[in-house]
């Protein structure tokens, strides 16, 4: 889901063989990922990407749930049954999930893919679940159920049935994840963007910043507004782009956890938090605990700042943003 532009100035190349910035974009975790570093020359800059985008391929080969070989999946597949040793990187971001899903009162939910059988956004739904359906996948639905063993890194899932799946929170984890390990080899400067959930650092190589717009959820066309990148990661959800409609009416992807039915009354959550991992994880919270209660929440947090968008076009920012003038 393709939901923010980058907007990046254009440099001119200087005779003095300056810093330039180079962009590749390629499918990964099922998303396209567009990243950005600054290098010295074009071979450099491609190596570059190269090692961002395999270590973005490493983080998708432990964590996948389509993938029969990952971790999570061995996970999945004995639910029910026993528990699974993982690599303690895997472990502790699910240690991180579970955290998330008891902030928000359940509104995150790692376990969300004992329901993804039901539901299908990708044209191939030809009805409506049935509310027995929908109930029979809920109930195998609940990050209680998650059983950890800190000391020998092993998870259980207690239901059989019972499936993590890390579609709301493994993008920005592996956005972040790139980005730390450019950084530690020097590059000055580059963006990891997976589809609207960003992570960025350093500054253009003529020193102006980096500048993010969010997308119009209703023309995603176009951009209601951009900032200058302030050295917050972001996240970013909308409903505009995967949805299915029956009888006139519009089920869009983000779904409850803890009722089983697509969430309705937002259009788009945008958040600027210090990791990628955490805001694209409360952006998929924020749509399902609704503008209210998720807009209270959020201000209870330190260093988030956030624009979020009704579906009648209203407006709703934290006291720090500063929105451009424009009208959705």
């Amino acid at each position: 889901m393709k939901n923010i532009f980058l907007f990046l100035f254009i440099l001119i190349p200087s005779l003095l063989g300056a810093r330039e910035k180079y962009t590749r974009t390629l499918k990964l975790m099922g998303c396209h990922y567009d990243i950005t570093v600054i290098a010295n020359s074009p071979a450099e800059g491609n190596k570059l990407i190269d090692i961002a985008a395999n270590e973005v391929t490493r983080i998708e080969r432990l964590i996948s749930e389509w993938d029969s070989t990952t971790q999570i999946s061995h996970v999945n597949f004995y639910a029910g049954i026993r528990p699974v040793k993982v690599d303690k990187e895997v472990y502790d971001l699910i240690v991180r999930s579970i955290k998330i899903s008891e902030l928000t009162d359940g509104a995150f939910d790692i376990t969300w893919a004992g329901m993804n059988h039901i539901w299908k956004f990708d044209g191939s739904m030809k009805r409506l679940p049935t509310n027995e359906e929908v109930a029979q996948a809920v109930s195998t639905v609940g990050y209680k159920n998650i059983v950890l063993n800190a000391k020998d890194t092993t998870v259980f899932l207690r239901l059989k049935g019972m499936r993590l799946g890390f579609g709301g929170i493994g993008k920005g984890y592996g956005a972040d994840k790139g980005a730390d390990l450019l950084k530690s080899m020097g590059v000055p400067g580059g963006i990891m963007n997976a589809s609207g959930d960003i992570t960025a650092w350093g500054v253009q190589p003529d020193g102006k910043p980096w500048m993010i717009g969010i997308t119009n959820p209703f023309n995603k066309e176009k951009v209601f507004s951009w900032f200058p990148f302030n050295g917050k990661s972001i996240g970013t959800s909308g409903n505009y782009e995967n949805f299915v409609e029956f009888n006139g009416k519009r089920y869009t992807h983000i779904i409850d956890p803890r009722t089983g039915w697509p969430v309705q009354g937002i259009s788009s959550v945008t958040i600027f938090g210090p990791n990628a991992e955490l805001s694209t994880a409360l952006t998929k919270a924020i749509f399902v605990m609704g503008k209210d209660v998720g807009i209270s929440l959020l201000k209870q947090f330190k260093g988030i700042e956030f624009v979020v968008v009704d579906e009648q076009g209203k407006i709703y920012e934290s006291d720090h943003i500063k929105m451009n003038p424009f009208k959705l």
